[in-house]
């Protein structure tokens, strides 16, 4: 489900260092919430014109702003600034390291978190947008696995004990990467990429049944590691004897819905004997060709009526 709100202090601890966020004043109102995933620039609001006003947004100040309120005279600067802290606003940036000046105690006085950052407007603005967006964006977790095999990103579910761990290792051998065990989190990216990543505390661990948890970088090295990795398929593991009715040549694509997006679909069954590692690194390279438009089942079909169209 789409986030309706974040708090500042979420804001700050996950974004501060790409946005250069240093905490100025206001540390009491940390947990303000943000409730609209972009910024505004209050240039008209500290002008007197209230009336299109976004208090849910943050609010960044730039050289704009604070020529304006240094042309003031004092008591109508102070007025002002004091009148645009008693918005429930959630936070104020002051970009290009700008001296915080009067809004200093205001910020303190009213609990609003007040940030500096080095970033020029412009590139704060642009960056800020984009942390906002994916913080906001639609996010779920699910049980199962992922890796990156090739440059395709698949998920690997299916109940425990059926093999999925054993799966997930025979693909690191094979020198392709992990990206979660156990548990995906998912979340959409730009409003349209589905993309899943590890919860932090278990970021780079696996546990493999009978071994206990493994530590995939010291193990496999740093590159069996992926932060985050856009998803292009999921694979089911299924015991044999519950797969009775497989498309044997793949004709039918199916798919799964997740957070609103279908992704390609594969049911694997699972037997002793069955190589799975390799099994998803194959059903992985045939999503990269069908991605690229070529569909082997489709060739195959495609053959057939050639030839049946020759004997006629």
């Amino acid at each position: 489900m789409s986030t309706a709100a974040i708090t500042v202090e979420k804001f700050y601890t996950e974004e501060g260092t790409d946005l250069a966020l240093k905490l100025v004043a206001g540390a009491g109102g940390l947990k303000r919430l943000i409730r609209e995933p972009t910024v505004n620039r209050p240039g008209l609001t500290l002008a007197g014109f209230k009336q299109y006003f976004a208090p849910k947004r943050v609010q960044v100040v730039g050289s704009v702003e604070t020529a304006y309120l240094r042309s003031l005279p004092k008591d109508v600067c102070e007025l002002r600034v004091r009148e645009f802290f008693a918005h429930r606003i959630p936070c104020v940036v002051l970009c290009r390291d700008l001296k915080p000046g009067r809004m200093l105690q205001a910020a303190e006085k009213a609990d609003v978190p007040l940030f500096s950052s080095s970033l020029i407007t412009m590139k704060f603005i642009s960056r800020a947008t984009i942390a906002l967006e994916n913080l906001f964006a639609p996010r779920t977790q699910i049980h199962a696995g992922m890796v990156d095999v090739g440059g395709v990103g698949v998920i690997v579910e299916g109940e425990s004990g059926i093999g999925k761990s054993e799966a997930v290792v025979g693909l690191l051998e094979r020198g392709h990467s992990l990206v979660a065990d156990d548990v995906v989190c998912l979340w959409i990216q730009d409003g349209t990429e589905l993309r899943g990543t590890a919860k932090e505390l278990g970021r780079n661990l696996m546990e493999v049944r009978g071994i206990g948890l493994i530590d995939v970088a010291a193990m496999f090295g740093v590159k069996a590691i992926r932060q985050a990795m856009r998803v292009d398929l999921m694979v089911s593991l299924r015991r044999w004897e519950d797969t009775k009715e497989i498309d044997r040549l793949g004709l039918d694509l199916e798919y799964v819905s997740l957070l609103g997006q279908q992704v390609p679909h594969i049911v694997i069954p699972v037997r002793p004997g069955r190589d799975l590692a390799s099994l998803i690194e194959v059903a992985a390279y045939q999503t990269k060709l069908r991605l690229q438009g070529y569909h082997a089942a489709a060739e195959l079909s495609a053959r057939l009526t050639r030839q049946m169209q020759q004997k006629l």
